[in-house]
């Protein structure tokens, strides 16, 4: 803006001191700053009320992101026009740098609303109450931090090259540099590329249950960071694993299962042996018949083997369900219906005794003792 128009009006208005005349252009910039900069917030907030009507998640999502750096830009530029009326004024060589101040605070506004753009995409397209195929949190954070570091690294490029700094000397800087950052920070560098192998390789996602039989790890996946993993223990505390643990460690994923096992082993009294080939088969066939049973996999009724105590048959089967509780339940039942059938047969579930042979002639008296 010309800055000889307000100087006009003033020196019009009987402003003839130019150090004073000067001070009161400072002074309605700033209020013309402030006052757009209220206007702009109005603005803002009828557009936003206009695209609450519409149901396009978008037109919100870039409104949300474009309100706080276009108010940040309109404090910085009217900030500058008023430290270049102060240099014309003061002649101080600090003013000098206001160019240079203000193409890094434009880059940085431009940098800013991007970020906030991809922060708000992300959860766009991973809420399933405003996506119809909502897209997987896991690729998706991997995704919007690889877009927010190429743009952060971008204009952090473009600002030394705005202050004159030349790129190809950082660049060549930064390779020489890099040789010895990797070998101070290889620890680092492993974490960061352990995490990149989780995204690519996805042995498990936010939200899964996953477990380690190689260290004590087991939990829900609650972040997948570019250094940590957050896992939270099913007693609630949470656990940080570094991303280069899972390179060198085998990972069990029990919320990718298709069903879950019931291996239960059932011992009946030798004295009902008679009657073992007959529960064996109405336990399978309550179990071929139960509905929360897979009848497709393998199922397993059979006499196993002859205990100290007991004559042992197991069972193997997998439910339909792989939620935690409802197998619980699902496993239940079938344990009681198993009880059901072995006592609707006359036998006993066995357990442990010891038999004492008596040597003929040996006799055993009761005999009661008074104290």
């Amino acid at each position: 803006m010309d800055l000889t128009i307000i100087s006009t009006w003033l020196q019009s208005q009987g402003f003839e001191d130019l150090t004073y005349r000067q001070t009161v252009e400072i002074f309605i910039i700033v209020f013309l700053t402030a006052l757009i900069a209220y206007v702009s917030s109005k603005v803002f907030k009828r557009i936003e009320k206009q695209f609450e009507k519409t149901r396009n998640l978008w037109d919100d999502t870039l409104l949300e992101a474009a309100r706080s750096p276009i108010t940040f830009a309109i404090w910085l530029l009217g900030l500058s026009w008023a430290a270049h009326v102060a240099q014309l004024q003061s002649g101080a060589e600090i003013f000098g740098a206001i160019p240079a101040f203000q193409r890094v605070g434009v880059i940085f506004c431009l940098t800013w609303f991007v970020v906030r753009f991809i922060t708000g995409a992300e959860k766009i397209v991973i809420c399933p109450d405003k996506m119809k195929e909502p897209m997987d949190e896991t690729t998706v954070s991997a995704m919007g931090k690889l877009l927010r570091a190429s743009v952060i690294i971008t204009a952090v490029l473009v600002v030394l090259q705005t202050m004159g700094y030349s790129i190809s000397g950082v660049l060549a800087f930064g390779g020489i540099g890099g040789i010895a950052v990797g070998f101070a920070a290889k620890d680092l560098l492993a974490n960061f590329f352990g995490g990149l192998m989780i995204y690519l390789d996805r042995p498990f996602k936010v939200g899964d249950w996953v477990r380690s039989p190689d260290q004590n790890i087991e939990g829900t996946v609650v972040k997948i960071g570019w250094r940590l993993t957050t896992i939270r223990t099913f007693d609630k505390r949470p656990l940080y694993v570094p991303n280069a643990v899972f390179t060198s460690i085998s990972v069990q994923n029990p919320s990718r299962m298709s069903h879950r096992r019931i291996y239960e082993t059932i011992g009946l009294r030798y004295d009902d042996a008679s009657k073992l080939s007959s529960i064996i088969q109405s336990v399978k066939a309550m179990l071929q018949a139960h509905e929360a049973i897979d009848e497709r996999q393998t199922l397993i009724v059979n006499f196993n083997s002859c205990g100290q105590s007991s004559l042992d048959f197991f069972v193997y089967t997998f439910t339909k369900t792989t939620d935690w509780i409802k197998y619980h339940e699902v496993k239940q039942d079938v344990l009681l219906k198993i009880l059901d059938i072995i006592e609707q047969q006359g036998a006993e579930v066995a357990f442990p005794t010891s038999t004492v042979l008596v040597p003929d002639g040996v006799q055993v008296l009761n005999s009661e003792i008074n104290t």
